[in-house]
């Protein structure tokens, strides 16, 4: 019976084996070929040593990714724990809600932002209005605000979309979270501050982790937020990728950017792991 059992398992176990296999070991094995090759097919390590030259847009990616990953963060942590602490009825409103966007498509959520923020967006037009009256009262002489194409309109793009990515993790781990841990920290004597501290925080580490790594990698490697809400001015490592591959058909050296920023994925994969749960939690 056990035989059977194992086998049985084996078999409903193959199909995601092969699935993982054709679209992710055979696309990573061709990232890692085309890297560490010419366009001869022979092999050689200039396209890595050319990854010199994008030094300053791969540290420009990962400061932009972290900060956007931040400030999801602070937005979500409250937000996840508000939702936790709702009824179920609620919880399903707010929920629903956080997906809503999600619905939507991408590049129509990135195309709203580009309306919304350039020079005669509502947005921009209304501050703009107020930095007029302001001027008019007080004689400050403050500049017009511009919002797109600028590092900041990128971050802005990054938080919007990936938002629920840090959202979620966070408010299903509070959610199922052993409550009698911090009735018995309030019994103990503990103020709120403390069992926050040493009771919501600590079980919300997984939860954390988990949306961190889910906000950071996409934030790094995106290309579409950063051309339509960062123009020319910000460039960052997904951009450099898209225009070795569709413009400038240089495959090597876009594997080659690809295959680096993969090592730094896989190396906060790690890191994020380390400070995951110890029941054998992963961060996926």
């Amino acid at each position: 019976m056990k035989n059977k059992s194992s086998l049985m398992t084996r078999l409903a176990g193959a199909p995601y084996i092969v699935w993982a296999i054709i679209f992710i070991i055979v696309p990573l094995c061709m990232v890692a070929y085309y890297a560490f090759t010419d366009k001869s097919g022979a092999f050689t390590f200039d396209n890595m040593l050319d990854i010199g030259k994008y030094t300053d847009t791969i540290v420009l990616s990962v400061w932009l990714g972290l900060l956007a990953t931040v400030i999801c963060l602070v937005i979500a942590y409250p937000l996840a724990m508000i939702m936790a602490n709702k009824g179920p009825k609620k919880q399903s409103t707010m929920t629903m809600i956080i997906m809503l966007p999600m619905w939507m498509n991408f590049l129509l959520r990135t195309y709203s932002w580009m309306t919304i923020l350039e020079d005669n967006g509502l947005l921009t037009t209304t501050i703009n209005s107020v930095v007029d009256g302001i001027n008019k009262l007080t004689q400050w002489g403050i500049e017009p605000i511009h919002l797109i194409n600028t590092r900041g309109a990128v971050v802005l793009g990054m938080v919007y979309n990936f938002l629920p990515y840090m959202i979620l993790p966070i408010y299903t781990v509070m959610l199922k979270s052993d409550r009698s841990l911090i009735e018995a920290a309030q019994d103990l004597g503990g103020n709120k501050f403390d069992v926050f501290k040493n009771v919501t925080v600590p079980l919300s580490v997984p939860g954390v982790v988990s949306g961190f790594t889910m906000v950071f990698v996409p934030s790094v490697s995106t290309f579409y937020i950063s051309q339509k809400l960062g123009g020319t001015g910000t460039t960052l490592i997904g951009d450099i990728i898209e225009t070795q591959f569709q413009t400038a058909y240089n495959y090597n050296l876009g594997a080659s950017l690809s295959f680096v920023l993969m090592i730094l994925i896989f190396i906060c994969l790690a890191v994020m792991n380390k400070f995951s749960d110890d029941d054998g939690g992963v961060v996926i």
